[in-house]
């Protein structure tokens, strides 16, 4: 005699095999991803910026430019900028690092005197051998260093190669891009071409909208810390505002760790009153950004509740690291502009038979 199965347990196994099913292919998805990282990272940054890139390309075929021109005036003139700034990063480094190695070794100088005479009141015996067995550490961790020092040297030749791989793939992408993307749509099946196309370019207009805003968000978090370092006289203005306008291109956390970073050099340069006042301008930028410029910039951009931005944030930084941190915004809202749009295609292909229906009935009345 054979038992029938409760309704519900069939329900909650069909929906657990599908789980299953989904969860085993992102983890198969993330392999892949992550084995062919050298190749996938450089796409994936050169197609965030082909989203900012591209609306300046094709302003300047729109005036009758040859789209080839367009693209290598635009990209000549990304590389020449980013080159300049560094040049200034490297220059301030060096010309404010003896009057900041001075501060540091100075500040050393305060602490070993609050060891010696503050709370913990240390003899100067006690005081040498901690420093000794620090020396012992760092000897004993010689091949540590050395492993360290391989790695980066394997970092920077895969940095390099990534560089050259972000750079064919961003010309080839600004310039060819709409071919490129037809190519994309033809291999899906014919009745959803469509589905896909449309999807396609919501989930673009969302991408760039997203990064538009986002350069701006990162431009005023980066000013402003500059101008209060400069008011304050804190050493490495520039280099602080060029890691602060890199690091808020990851929402909400990018900018506020920066921002520390600027405290810091604070701290060591002129004490703990100055590093007060560094803090309280961080935070103060930080209020602007949060409750001014990312509702009124990225409110239509992303269109997803903050709390989601922070989660996927939190996933991007566990599955990928800084790269996950980098894109799991506007993958997120890209993903989020794609389903709504779907959503509402197919209400509106629900409602348009059940228009017909009713005004057939009134017809026939």
């Amino acid at each position: 005699m054979s038992s029938s199965i409760p309704p519900g347990v069939d329900i909650a196994a069909a929906w657990a095999w599908r789980c299953l099913l989904i969860v085993g292919a992102v983890f198969g998805i993330g392999w892949l991803v992550g084995t062919l990282s050298t190749v996938v990272v450089p796409v994936v940054v050169a197609l965030l910026l082909t989203a900012l890139l591209s609306p300046g390309v094709n302003r300047l075929h729109r005036g009758r430019l040859n789209r080839a021109v367009s693209t290598a005036i635009v990209m000549v003139g990304g590389i020449a900028l980013i080159v300049s700034g560094l040049t200034l990063v490297g220059q301030q480094i060096v010309d404010g690092f003896d009057d900041l190695s001075e501060q540091i070794i100075e500040g050393l100088r305060e602490i070993e005197t609050w060891v010696r005479e503050g709370p913990l009141n240390l003899t100067d015996a006690q005081v040498a051998d901690l420093l000794r067995q620090g020396q012992d550490w760092i000897a004993q961790s010689n091949s540590q260093i050395v492993n360290w020092v391989q790695n980066l040297g394997s970092a920077v030749g895969h940095f390099v190669a990534g560089a050259f791989i972000m750079l064919f793939t961003v010309f080839f992408f600004v310039y060819d891009g709409e071919r490129i993307w037809r190519w994309i749509v033809v291999l899906f099946p014919s009745a959803a071409r469509a589905d896909v196309d449309a999807s396609g370019r919501v989930a673009w207009q969302t991408l760039t909208a997203f990064v538009r805003a986002t350069v701006i968000v990162a431009m005023v978090d980066a000013v402003g810390i500059m101008l209060i370092a400069l008011v304050l006289q804190v050493p490495l203005v520039i280099p602080i505002g060029v890691l602060v306008f890199l690091a808020s291109f990851v929402p909400i956390v990018g900018a506020m760790v920066s921002g520390f970073v600027a405290v810091i050099v604070a701290l060591v340069a002129h004490g703990p009153v100055v590093a007060l006042l560094m803090l309280i301008g961080v935070l103060l930028i930080q209020q602007l950004e949060s409750h001014i410029l990312q509702p009124f910039l990225l409110g239509r951009a992303v269109r997803i509740h903050p709390l989601a931005v922070v989660l996927a944030i939190s996933v991007g930084i566990l599955l990928a690291g800084v790269f996950g941190a980098l894109v799991a915004v506007p993958l997120a809202a890209s993903a989020n502009a794609v389903v709504s749009h779907l959503t509402h295609r197919r209400d509106e292909a629900e409602r348009e038979p059940a228009a017909s229906d009713t005004k057939a009935a009134s017809d026939t009345s």
